[in-house]
């Protein structure tokens, strides 16, 4: 049964809650995945939970007043049937709850009273305070029995002090297994309303448990941790409330964490390697002592950390190579499997300790588009723990163990932003410091699917009632926002949480008024040859709104996705934002009416896998406005005119065969004809084709896509190449493109034609790129090299060349503009109708040994660039020539990556070659 489901029917008939009889209950403590709380208090503190352990059910109430008074009768008769494994089950009531027998015989249920614990009752009734049955307990709710039991903890805890509640007092020897702690906290009394659904986890409760102690347990007699064991080691992220970090970085990064979970207890390490480690050896000795909790039992060890047993016996630790075994007092293992997740739960819960580690970045290398923090194997067995190992890695280091001082902890972060914005009180320490870490915590733990689990889904709703408290920030060029304000944490937290939702209407607090809805039928190109494609639409969503989108059966898990919005650069890093960090969703088609909804709004896009052929798709979009675009050859130019390039959407696209440019639409609704302008860039296009040696047609369009801020450089390569606004005017206006150039947009299209196999990087990575640039400029703008670029004035280029020789022409100064003087040495002097390209041979004799040592994949190789088409090749000595002038032909780096055929023609020269106009 699914949780709403649940408390629909454990409050069905139920009216106000009355808490102001005689008893005074205590606030119980939820922790987990599967308690959730069924009444909470007007001051936020829960005092009937609900939860699952094993194949059974509990119901938990902050007091045995509840289960004798007659207001509750209502709650109690539905809590019965709920917890009841059949509907024929006996009910057991133990002696000192006979009221509750009468209650529930009123109500027709079969009922023993003055019950013991047996076999044969399907749900037991009891009070919090006996633990001498607390393991028969445990077993009797986890083969599938009901456990009804009641009690508060203020009164133990004032005998016994508060700090031992958690972990001492009898009722949470049971109920702890489940995720519900009783805490020596008393509740003020009064009347409360009957929630309309699940009520919301506080997001901190004041359980008074020393973690502290815990914490300096583990670090005793360490002064530093060194990380530096040979991997690279992920980072965690620490969320649950009995959980804590060891070991934070000066960004509050954490490495090392434990938690308290149930009656057992975690430690987690970020690399594997850390666990048999000889640096950690003090910390390790700690944690396996901590985790054995006096029991001096047997530890475990997977056959894949065998070599921390060794460093267990130097202590005369008692340990084997094993598999989880019932046996063990404490358990160690990497984070790479969740075989045995459930059994690892369980053995937590009822006591064991686990000590586990490993690095999720990898995981996330394979995984694209999966979140670490959900989908990583040891994360199915650490959420429940509140510690989660991320996707992202980070530089091995010493660093020192958390202080007796406060520090980071995600949920405590949390609070005091929640109160920050709450109360509008000004921004300090320790918050101030923590608002970057926070920020990036948020948007890791909204990956954890909340759907049917009040536990996060209750996060989900303290974050959502933050922003609807506070607004969504403005952020623009002209209102850039600091990475480490406040701004940037509600951005942040905004865009993650609509991710979440299938309408994040409720975020934007904007009326819908002035949208046109009406359906729209386009037709999409299903088939591509090519990498992964984005097919353009022509519509735009307008932000926090939903689209409806309607596709043939065909389509539906044929692997095509809808995604709204083209501006894919990350900006999570950036020290300053002009834009919210991520501004663009994707979902898979899973039915044939798909439902997509985006914060920031965005133009509409199918995107379709590498090696699609579905042909035309016809789709219609519900809820979408009209966006400006025109493809060369294709659009009627007097429509453009009249209304095209009118429509309201703030994005445009101009496309041509094989290159797609999306610029603001305020940038084209003055231009009355884009053919002249898309005319040029065909040709363009055409040229790149050309010195590619590639068809003519691309198998998916390039696209350029202009931000009002990218996550590095002025544009930088990729699908699509990024740039700024700016980039815009020399984009669209073909006298500036014709006078002046287009450097920049040309050297990334020449990035995306690179490939690794001619490559040498580091030292061509930013060379060869540029061969484009200057052929372009050269065949199709008219604009000769040095004009082009300043680089390649030939004063310039003389003085590179002199300078590196000077230097000893090293191949480490071999890189961009003298890595590429290389290339156009052998461009030079060849005549007016000269056109190169990359070819990978001198002659047929050296081709036919260089194709073998291409297609042997051993490595990578150096290519050589050459003539075709109206040329002939120069000859191999040439090419010697070439090498030897730039000292290349005696670098081992270099002619490491040569065939051998080429190398042994090879000889010593130090001629130099300084270029030509």
């Amino acid at each position: 049964m699914k949780p709403s489901a649940t408390y629909e029917l454990l409050v069905d008939g139920v009216g106000p809650w009355d808490f102001t009889g005689s008893f005074v209950p205590c606030e119980l403590l939820l922790v987990g995945e599967d308690a959730y709380p069924v009444l909470v208090s007007s001051e936020k503190q829960v005092l009937i939970a609900v939860s699952h352990y094993g194949k059974g059910r509990i119901v938990v109430a902050s007091h045995e007043g509840i289960l004798k008074d007659s207001k509750f009768s209502q709650f109690l008769r539905n809590a019965v049937e709920w917890l009841k494994p059949s509907p024929e089950a006996l009910v057991g009531v133990h002696p000192h709850l006979d009221s509750l027998s009468q209650l529930l015989l009123m109500a027709g249920a079969k009922v023993q009273a003055g019950a013991e614990l047996s076999p044969s009752l399907g749900v037991y009734c009891m009070d919090a305070y006996g633990s001498t049955k607390a393991k028969d307990l445990v077993d009797f709710v986890k083969q599938g029995g009901g456990l009804l039991i009641g009690g508060q903890a203020w009164y133990w805890a004032s005998q016994h002090g508060k700090e031992k509640v958690l972990f001492e007092f009898p009722g949470n020897q049971v109920t702890s297994v489940a995720g519900v702690y009783f805490t020596g906290n008393a509740v003020e009394k009064g009347i409360f309303k009957v929630a309309k659904k699940i009520p919301k986890i506080p997001l901190i409760v004041p359980h008074q448990a020393n973690l502290s102690l815990d914490a300096e347990f583990l670090l005793r007699g360490v002064s530093e941790l060194d990380l530096v064991t040979g991997g690279v080691p992920s980072i965690l992220l620490v969320h649950g409330v009995l959980s804590f970090p060891l070991c934070l970085d000066s960004s509050h990064r954490c490495l090392l964490a434990a938690a308290r979970y149930g009656q057992g207890r975690v430690v987690v390490v970020t690399h594997e390697g850390q666990l048999f480690s000889p640096k950690l050896a003090r910390f390790l000795l700690n944690a396996v002592c901590w985790l054995d909790a006096g029991r001096k039992g047997l530890v475990g060890v997977d056959a894949s950390l065998k070599k921390l047993c060794s460093l267990l016996s130097q202590e005369e630790v008692k340990s084997q190579v094993s598999q989880l075994t019932g046996d063990l007092s404490v358990y160690c293992c990497s984070s790479y499997s969740d075989r045995e997740a459930e059994k690892v739960h369980a053995f937590v819960a009822e006591g064991g300790g686990l000590l586990i580690g490993g690095q999720a970045w990898y995981w996330s290398s394979q995984n694209h588009g999966k979140a670490a923090v959900a989908k990583y194997p040891g994360n199915k067995i650490l959420n429940r723990f509140g510690v989660s190992i991320l996707g992202q890695s980070i530089q091995a280091a010493k660093h020192p163990p958390v202080g007796s001082g406060e520090h980071y902890h995600f949920r405590k972060a949390l609070a005091l932003f929640n109160r920050h914005v709450e109360k509008h009180e000004e921004l300090k320490a320790p918050l101030k410091d923590w608002l970057q870490r926070l920020a990036q915590d948020c948007a890791a733990f909204l990956h954890i699917p909340a759907h049917d689990c009040p536990a996060y889904a209750s996060l989900h709703r303290i974050l959502a009632k933050v922003l609807q408290r506070s607004g969504i920030p403005h952020v623009s060029g002209h209102c850039p926002v600091k990475s480490n304000s406040k701004e940037a944490v509600l951005l942040c937290m905004a865009t993650e949480l609509s991710l979440t939702m299938t309408d994040s209407a409720v975020l934007v607090q904007k009326s819908a008024a002035g949208v046109c809805a009406l359906p729209v039928t386009v037709e999409i190109d299903g088939t591509n040859p090519g990498e992964t494609a984005w097919r353009s639409t022509g519509l735009y969503l307008p932000e926090g709104h939903t689209a409806v989108i309607t596709f043939p059966c065909l389509v539906v898990g044929a692997g095509l996705k809808v995604q709204i919005g083209c501006h894919t650069d990350d900006l999570s890093h950036a020290t300053e934002l002009k834009r919210a960090p991520v501004v663009i969703r994707t979902c898979e088609i899973a039915c044939q009416k798909q439902s997509i909804s985006c914060l920031w709004g965005g133009l509409v896009y199918i995107v379709v896998p590498a090696r699609s052929v579905l042909g035309k798709v016809p789709i219609t979009v519900e809820g979408a406005v009209r966006a400006p675009f025109f493809k060369l050859g294709e659009t009627c130019e007097s429509q453009w005119k009249a209304c095209i390039r009118h429509y309201p959407a703030p994005w445009a696209e101009l496309a041509v065969e094989n290159l797609i440019l999306t610029v603001p639409s305020d940038s084209i609704r003055h231009m009355e004809n884009p053919q002249p302008l898309l005319t040029l860039w065909n040709e363009i296009m055409v040229a790149i084709s050309k010195l590619a040696a590639i068809p003519t047609k691309f198998p998916r369009p390039e696209r350029i896509v202009t931000d009002v801020q990218i996550s590095c450089g002025w544009m930088h390569a990729g699908y699509p190449i990024m740039g700024h606004l700016d980039s815009v005017k020399e984009m669209l206006d073909v006298k500036h493109m014709q006078t002046t150039g287009l450097w920049g947009p040309v050297h990334e299209l020449g990035h995306n034609q690179q490939q690794r196999a001619w490559e040498f990087p580091p030292h061509t990575t930013e060379a060869t790129c540029n061969l484009w640039s200057v052929y372009v400029h050269e065949k199709v703008l008219g604009i000769p090299r040095h004009k082009a670029h300043e680089a390649l004035r030939s004063q310039c280029r003389e003085e590179r060349i002199r300078e590196y020789l000077k230097k000893g022409a090293q191949l480490k100064d071999w890189e961009v503009w003298t890595a590429l003087e290389t290339y156009l040495q052998e461009t030079c002097g060849r005549g007016e109708n000269r056109q190169f390209s990359l070819w990978t041979c001198c002659d047929k004799e050296l081709g036919s040994v260089w194709d073998g040592y291409l297609n042997s994949g051993s490595r990578r190789c150096f290519c050589i660039l050459q003539f075709r088409h109206n040329l002939t090749w120069c000859g191999a000595s040439s090419s010697i020539c070439w090498l030897n002038a730039f000292d290349l032909a005696q670098n081992q780096t270099f002619t490491s990556h040569l065939p051998l055929s080429l190398l042994v023609a090879l000889q010593p020269s130090h001629k130099k070659i300084l270029p030509s106009p």
